[in-house]
């Protein structure tokens, strides 16, 4: 396995509020875990609920005593938010904050993965690029329900209002996937300051191009920040069986 992560705080916004969390060694029970988390509030309320967000999660993973991903996973995310959601209780400097989660681990040949929020995972491979995560959004909510094209939602200015995130209430839905990987499989996870800066060809292109890893990442970053860098950027690319030794 191999994976690279990194954040850039893009052009506009003054503070970062993602948070990228990459292990390739095993996290309690979990062989690895990788996060993105987008957060979001007042001033300095956003970073902090993405970054204790993702140290609550990580912590509850290692001391999970379960050996199926899904449950170690699922209780770590309802961990998470509890402690937002009281922190933002607790502290009116914080009232309102929250953030994105977008989470995956990887037990042999499958990908475990949750997701509560606009951030996303995609699987990419030398022939297409596919979204696995469902944006928890108002507006892919009316893409979905055919009330707006994609063409539309591209550029409508509610594109940034999500429809559930970590803090957000005192219960938590979440949504999970699990995807057989290939060979040549690619993980890439990002905040939506990349995906609503850089096209889903224009991602493919480069995943699918010979650079490697880092290199993709750094360019996906710098292509998000030509083109505006309206937010925070996060990307995590991983491959999955970069050093593994093929049989003959």
């Amino acid at each position: 396995m191999k994976s690279y992560s990194v954040t850039d705080v893009g052009q506009k916004r003054r503070e970062n509020q993602d948070y990228v969390y990459a292990s390739e060694q095993p996290i309690g029970n979990l062989p690895n875990l990788f996060v993105v988390a987008d957060g979001m509030g007042g001033h300095n309320a956003g970073d902090f609920a993405s970054c204790l967000a993702v140290n609550v999660l990580v912590e509850a993973a290692k001391k999970d005593m379960s050996f199926n991903p899904i449950k170690i996973i699922r209780h770590a995310i309802e961990t998470a938010n509890e402690q937002v959601y009281e922190q933002a209780r607790q502290d009116p400097s914080k009232a309102g904050m929250g953030t994105t989660l977008v989470v995956v681990t990887i037990v042999g040949y499958y990908a475990y993965v949750a997701n509560v929020g606009d951030s996303r995972l995609y699987m990419s491979d030398q022939h297409a690029l596919t979204q696995i995560t469902r944006d928890h959004s108002w507006i892919a909510e009316m893409v979905r329900r055919g009330e707006l094209s994609r063409e539309e939602a591209k550029n409508h200015p509610d594109k940034n209002i999500i429809t559930r995130a970590i803090g957000g209430a005192e219960s938590v839905s979440i949504d999970f996937f699990d995807v057989q990987l290939e060979e040549e499989s690619k993980i890439f996870m990002c905040s939506d300051g990349l995906s609503n800066m850089v096209e889903d060809e224009k991602i493919q292109e480069i995943l699918s191009s010979s650079l490697d890893i880092e290199q993709s990442a750094s360019q996906l970053v710098d292509l998000a920040n030509d083109n505006g860098g309206k937010d925070n950027i996060s990307v995590i690319i991983i491959e999955p069986f970069t050093n593994e030794v093929k049989e003959c």
